[in-house]
């Protein structure tokens, strides 16, 4: 595993899914690069953030590295837009 120095985040891609909600199924050629994923280690200058935190990032802001066949991102804390919270949304 790697830890990240400084203010970066070490990243696992949150895959989309491979079915529409109405069924239909999407090929890996047409599926594009996630933007979201889950924190699995952060650097000592990390402060909002914490590991197993879902997040959302900007497309082009990772660094992508590749471990056991395995495709990471590195990104900087200032480079996460915000934290995916679960919970359901009350209608007003």
């Amino acid at each position: 595993m790697l830890k990240p120095l400084g203010d970066r985040l070490l990243v696992e891609y949150h895959e989309p899914q491979s079915k529409t909600a109405g069924g239909i199924y999407i090929p890996d050629s047409a599926k594009e690069r996630p933007q979201e994923g889950v924190v699995l280690a952060v650097g000592k200058d990390v402060e909002e953030v914490k590991a197993g935190d879902r997040i959302v990032f900007g497309k082009y802001s990772p660094d992508k590295i590749v471990m056991d066949g395995v495709e990471y991102a590195v990104i900087k804390e200032e480079d996460v837009m915000g934290v995916l919270v679960a919970g359901k949304t009350k209608k007003k």
